[in-house]
């Protein structure tokens, strides 16, 4: 069997790294990886998938404790089910594992949407899909699930309600999600006699575990429904609105309650936890609630100063370029930034001016420019001035 690799070596990241260090080294690979960008690539796909187990593991306190304590085996019980795991989680191996309440289960499960890129994951559940124990009437609480969702920096900054498709186990419209067949009822489990346990030998040893059949509820129905078998639930396509807030940060979790898969027999449904990508864009950088964006600027406004059009996420703004502004000079348009989540806080907007060198002069411009380099002094070039006098002695 294959060893499983490194939470810590997964994102890159040293074992004392601090939360933040551990959601950009999530969040740089998370981009470098996603579906969208690697359409196609399953070995991108399945780093993805590698970095969001990691992810969900490390960026959880509680769970990272854990994980450091006691490595995978955190998240393994003697089924050998983990984060990503197949069989052997809580309700379908058949045991009670103490870190059932860390377990989270990356199984694609279809599903898809616009902007999606089609990740669909479940969490906290184990291999029959469970999200928790079943009661004494085998009812039993849907697994949570997660889906990827890429929105643009645009739609972060103002807000946008999103109409997501997944296709997850919803009730059985013939049994209404009971399970059984109309008339129906619970009898005592034939295979544990109603006790919820059945003993097996291995050499000198009895090992007692939960019924396979009955899930430990000492009970079975009558009649199963014909359509579900017995479950209550039926793999359908939802359709799901969704609400961005604006201001969202890439990686953010949104929680969309009883959303998530239906309930074993009648069990209360799992939540839909959505996980927000945001794509790359093509003019602006983010830092949090920041902006950062590079325009060029001609070497004639440069040197005799006037104004400059640059752009924001609202449109077209002027900016003043004084006379002799050099290169890499910085101005910030207050408010022209991202809006801070659930906040009227708007942050600002750093434009970086790169001064044009002309490249391409016919004989005209050329002389005229020679011209005007026999002209200027010294006193118009300051910082060769400054640097040469820092530098002298490396030219003597």
């Amino acid at each position: 069997m294959a060893t499983k690799r490194d939470y810590y070596e997964i994102l890159g990241v040293e074992k004392g790294a601090s939360a933040e260090e551990m959601k950009k080294a999530y969040r740089k690979l998370a981009v470098k990886y996603h579906p969208d960008k690697n359409p196609g690539d399953k070995a991108a796909e399945d780093k993805f998938k590698e970095l969001g187990e990691a992810y969900d593991v490390l960026g959880d306190a509680e769970k990272r404790a854990a994980y450091d304590r006691y490595g995978h085996q955190a998240f393994a019980g003697p089924g050998g089910a983990g984060p990503r795991g197949g069989g052997g989680g809580a309700g379908a191996g058949g045991f009670h594992d103490p870190f059932d309440i860390f377990r989270e289960v990356f199984g694609s499960s279809g599903g898809g949407g616009a902007g999606a890129g089609g990740v669909f994951e479940q969490f906290f559940g184990g291999a029959a899909g469970g999200g928790g124990r079943a009661d004494r009437e085998g009812k039993q609480r849907g697994s949570d699930l997660r889906y990827d969702l890429q929105v643009t920096l645009e739609e972060a900054a103002r807000g946008v309600e999103k109409e997501i498709e997944v296709s997850k186990l919803d009730p059985c419209g013939t049994c209404s999600g009971s399970g059984a067949e109309s008339g129906s009822k619970a009898v005592t489990c034939p295979q544990c006699s109603g006790r919820g346990q059945v003993v097996s030998s291995r050499g000198f040893f009895q090992v007692s575990q939960t019924c396979p059949r009955c899930r430990g509820t000492g009970q079975v129905v009558e009649r199963p429904c014909r359509k579900c078998g017995g479950e209550g639930r039926t793999e359908q396509a939802s359709r799901i609105k969704l609400r961005i807030p604006p201001g969202i940060e890439d990686g953010s979790r949104l929680r969309s309650v009883r959303n998530g898969e239906a309930g074993i027999r009648g069990g209360s449904p799992g939540d839909l936890y959505v996980v927000i990508h945001i794509k790359e864009h093509p003019l602006f950088e983010r830092d949090a609630e920041a902006l950062f964006c590079e325009v060029p600027l001609s070497f004639v406004t440069a040197a005799l100063g006037g104004e400059l059009a640059v752009p924001t996420l609202g449109g077209k703004a002027n900016v003043k370029i004084p006379a002799g502004t050099q290169s890499g000079t910085v101005f910030k348009l207050r408010g022209k930034g991202m809006p801070v989540l659930n906040s009227s806080h708007l942050g600002d907007l750093m434009v970086r001016v790169v001064v044009e060198v002309p490249t391409k002069l016919n004989s005209e411009q050329r002389k005229k420019l020679e011209e005007l380099a026999a002209l200027m002094g010294e006193e118009n070039r300051p910082l060769h001035h400054t640097f040469f006098e820092k530098a002298k002695g490396f030219f003597s």
